[in-house]
């Protein structure tokens, strides 16, 4: 008998992503196969995300379109998992207008997945779906087989869940609140991933700062991540996302005088305006982000910086939003993932009867993200002529004969070369820049 073949399709951030990588490892386990098509697949699994209402729009317009696959293939299985599962009111959609879904499971009962998978095969044309999401996570479940996009680099869980309740955030409802690893079991997994031949591990988490807090009174982000650096075989390592809030001198110093966590600092500012930094609930103002962010430069000087900038937040005046645009002056970010303000059903935000007008949000989106596009391009040009350590991680698709990775810094590099490269470190010489890339040649 032939074995059933399975796809997903992820939306979201890189916590979603090694959840499907998650996914993944069950499904190999139970002896499925994976296909990169539909139209290929015997179950298919939509990894999902509720951040941006924009998102969630597209995700049940693709859950919609598996209707007339399902014609063609009567016993395909559908399964709908993920935060945007954790809302009732998604639910309820999918089991009115959309029940021809099979399973529907949420973010913290992914290790239930073979079981809920079995009932769903001997269930699979019931009228209704198979429903099983919990409201809040009962601990931090370990030992769940991954299959990993890359041989040589990692995701790695720190720690789930959120605790800081933004104004404009729906994590902490579909995500719980904060539960920490233990350092034994993520130093355990990433010695096992570094003798299986990774030298990149990122580690996640959705306020990684906040690391131990709920294990431990003493030991925190800062210490897990000296003792990471101490492994043997580790090259480098990565973080995200970290939050102004928690983010202190101790860490500086920690990647200052470490070996293998690269210079580059993620960290989300969302405005720069105090005022509205409250009515988002941040916990943190202006001055001490630039306190911050001099300090990384200060004591890191080759460190790049990046950001998340929220426009058009409720009740943001012409005065507030200028605020922000001239801290991404004065910072000088690298790069920024810019977001128009999208409305979260169940966030204190959503209730403002001060929404600001799309044509407004529109209009102060394309002003700051042509500053900040041209503040990256200007950082980049200034990197021509360096010699950068580049982790290739592929083809480049848009260069014939060329290959493609990150610095240190993360930023991206094109350059000659074969995909024999590919999982090694390599030294380039940049001589060109674009705003989002860097070009360069093998040294």
């Amino acid at each position: 008998m032939q074995p059933l073949k399975y796809y997903i399709r992820t939306w979201g951030c890189q916590m979603n992503e090694h959840d499907s990588e998650r996914y993944s490892g069950m499904f190999n386990q139970m002896g499925y196969l994976e296909v990169s098509k539909i139209k290929d697949a015997d179950i298919v699994l939509f990894n999902t995300c509720c951040v941006r209402e924009n998102a969630e729009r597209k995700v049940l317009g693709n859950i919609g379109r598996l209707k007339h696959f399902r014609k063609k293939k009567p016993n395909l299985i559908i399964i709908v998992a993920g935060c945007m599962m954790q809302q009732p009111h998604v639910i309820e959609i999918i089991n009115k207008d959309l029940s021809f879904v099979n399973l529907i499971l949420g973010t913290y009962n992914i290790h239930r997945f073979p079981q809920l998978l079995e009932k769903a095969l001997k269930e699979n044309h019931s009228k209704r779906p198979l429903v099983e999401v919990w409201d809040q996570a009962k601990n931090v479940v370990e030992g769940i087989p991954s299959i990993r996009k890359f041989k040589f680099k990692a995701f790695v869980n720190i720690m789930y869940g959120c605790n800081n309740f933004c104004s404009y955030c729906i994590v902490p409802y579909t995500r719980g609140r904060e539960r920490s690893r233990s350092k034994e079991a993520i130093l355990e997994e990433i010695s096992t991933l570094v003798k299986e031949g990774v030298i990149e591990v990122t580690l996640l988490g959705q306020n990684v700062n906040s690391y131990g807090k709920d294990l431990y009174d003493e030991y925190d982000f800062s210490d897990l991540l000296e003792e990471i650096d101490k492994l043997d075989g580790i090259k480098r390592i990565r973080f995200m996302t970290s939050h102004p809030k928690d983010a202190t001198e101790k860490l500086i110093d920690t990647i200052a005088a470490s070996k293998n966590i690269c210079e580059n600092f993620h960290l989300p500012v969302q405005s720069r305006s105090n005022r509205i930094l409250e009515k988002m609930n941040r916990h943190y103002s202006r001055e001490q982000y630039l306190e911050f962010a001099e300090k990384l430069y200060e004591k890191i000087p080759n460190i790049t910086l990046s950001t998340d900038i929220i426009i058009g937040f409720p009740d943001e005046s012409d005065s507030d939003f200028h605020e922000t645009l001239s801290l991404a002056k004065k910072v000088a970010f690298d790069n920024a993932y810019v977001f128009l303000y999208s409305k979260r059903s169940g966030t204190k935000a959503a209730e403002s009867t001060c929404q600001i007008p799309e044509n407004v949000k529109h209009e102060r989106f394309d002003k700051i993200l042509s500053e900040l596009n041209s503040i990256a391009y200007s950082k980049n040009l200034g990197m021509i002529g360096n010699i950068e350590t580049v982790l290739v991680d592929g083809i480049s698709d848009k260069h014939p004969g060329s290959i493609h990775g990150r610095t240190r810094g993360n930023k991206i590099v094109t350059f000659k070369g074969d995909s024999s490269l590919i999982g090694t470190i390599v030294p380039v010489r940049i001589i060109d820049a674009r705003r989002a890339t860097l070009i360069g040649e093998l040294c």
